[in-house]
């Protein structure tokens, strides 16, 4: 999944298009799933394996946005009659597609990840499963693993199962919709219980000092040959549905860690010069952040409909750097075994549609639950699993940057020549005259070269534009 997301509007053939064209085939980007992998995802759709336990008299609902269609989650919330919650996850079945071996598995394991770019997506699977037989879309019934998490009136989990279920989804709702209903009091039971179970989830997440990004998406409209930037603040319930997949992630964690295997989600602490750079661009931003006030206190108090806030947040992405995949066996504890940002043990398993290592965690559940060992197929990929993970989200993360690079390329290129006010948030060790700068206005950070002159590192400084260009995804500034 992207850490951030950002669209562009304008024609085919404007400059900031072609330019990301142009990055996709310098990535080697597969434009296209070679015929017998197409082959085995149309027989996959017409006659996948069907569960026998039924859950389709549970009236499942899916939150996203508008016009996806690859729906890895849907969702029923109900009260317990001790005063908790039981939520009913359910996650879609991949497995009951994609044979272990197969073309449409070996494809799987080459793509690793649904790839964005602000004009569209790559997907990890065919668009007859992804966007079709295996999406949760409403109507029809759909294979998936279905999770049973109790939560007692605090919101601590109590109980967790998971099983195989053929589950139906019976409306596609959106986050505006969402908010509007619940904030108009029109929404009705298990939609309203979206509210009070992510208060209290947020309210768990601050008691063991986590921290959830709320990033705002980024939309670069362009007009007459210029681009301007706007963000989409997140609203609540982005957060509320973000928070049963992170209460799903950690219930995950816990079944593979007490059955002794399975791979975990882990994020080291941030060391202190990402931190340090990170106050840097909130100086430049104009963002107080106190010495004594926490990088996760610091996150609660920002407003993502602010745009400075919206920017500074854009940046705290770069904290997620250094997350792993680990895998254990035989009950052995991995080290380390903590997500630094979840503040507890973790794994993904909730989007087996748009990532590789979810179909595995989802098996290792299964079997946890059961008290079954694992088929084989799961420990066979075990051990080789975070090297595919880790192969993928290197290219997500390259095309990531690049797209930012060109993105903000884009912003500039009519302002060449125009002085700006920015903060030096780094500068080079061996190279002490090469820095990076962090824009206020607009908030964007781009390469600076001072000839020869050491860079102020922390410092405010007022430099020029020399070069903006989306074709070379290359801003570069000079000290004005």
């Amino acid at each position: 999944m992207p850490r951030r997301h950002i669209h562009v509007t304008g024609a085919a053939q404007a400059p900031l298009r072609a330019a990301l064209r142009a990055l996709r085939t310098e990535l080697a980007i597969p434009d296209a799933f070679p015929p017998a992998v197409l082959a085995e995802a149309e027989a996959a759709a017409k006659a996948p394996r069907l569960p026998d336990h039924d859950a389709t008299d549970i009236p499942f609902f899916t939150i996203d946005p508008p016009t996806s269609t690859d729906l890895d989650q849907a969702m029923h919330l109900a009260r317990r009659a001790d005063g908790g919650y039981r939520v009913h996850y359910a996650i879609a079945d991949v497995a009951a597609f994609v044979t272990p071996g197969s073309a449409l598995d070996a494809e799987a394991h080459r793509r690793v990840l649904t790839l964005y770019f602000p004009d569209g997506k790559v997907p990890l699977h065919p668009a007859v499963l992804s966007e079709g037989a295996a999406s949760l879309l409403p109507g029809d019934p759909r294979p998936a693993l279905l999770w049973r998490i109790d939560l007692d009136a605090e919101g601590r989990r109590v109980a967790t199962d998971v099983r195989r279920a053929l589950v139906r989804s019976r409306a596609k709702l959106d986050y505006a919709g969402v908010q509007a209903q619940i904030d108009a009091g029109t929404a009705e039971e298990p939609l309203a219980l979206l509210q009070p179970i992510g208060r209290l989830l947020e309210a768990r997440e601050i008691e063991r000092d986590g921290v959830s990004l709320s990033v705002p998406e980024q939309e670069i409209v362009e007009t007459d040959g210029s681009y301007s930037l706007h963000y989409r603040a997140p609203l609540p319930a982005d957060g509320w549905n973000a928070q049963i997949s992170l209460l799903t992630g950690m219930a995950a964690a816990d079944l593979m860690l007490a059955a002794g295997t399975g791979i975990l989600r882990t994020l080291p602490t941030a060391p202190d010069g990402a931190v340090a750079r990170l106050r840097r661009s909130a100086t430049a931003l104009g963002i107080e952040w106190p010495h004594h006030v926490s990088y996760a206190e610091l996150i609660r108090t920002l407003d993502p409909r602010d745009g400075r806030h919206a920017a500074f947040l854009q940046d705290c992405t770069t904290l997620l750097r250094g997350s792993d995949y680990t895998p254990f066996t035989g009950g052995v504890l991995p080290t380390p075994s903590v997500h630094a940002a979840v503040a507890d043990e973790y794994t993904h398993c909730t989007a087996p549609l748009r990532r590789l290592v979810d179909r595995y965690t989802g098996e290792l559940c299964l079997a946890a639950a059961a008290g079954e060992a694992p088929p084989e197929w799961v420990l066979g990929a075990l051990e080789g699993l975070p090297e595919d993970m880790a192969r993928g989200s290197r290219l997500a993360n390259k095309a990531e940057r690049a797209c930012v690079d060109i993105v903000e390329a884009a912003l500039l290129s009519n302002r060449i020549g125009e002085t700006f006010d920015s903060v030096v948030v780094d500068v080079k060790e061996q190279e002490p005259d090469v820095g990076t700068v962090h824009l206020r206005d607009p908030a964007v950070i781009g390469r600076v070269e001072a000839d020869g002159a050491p860079l102020p590192l922390g410092e405010r400084l007022r430099v020029r534009l020399t070069q903006a260009d989306p074709g070379t995804a290359k801003v570069l500034f000079a000290p004005a």
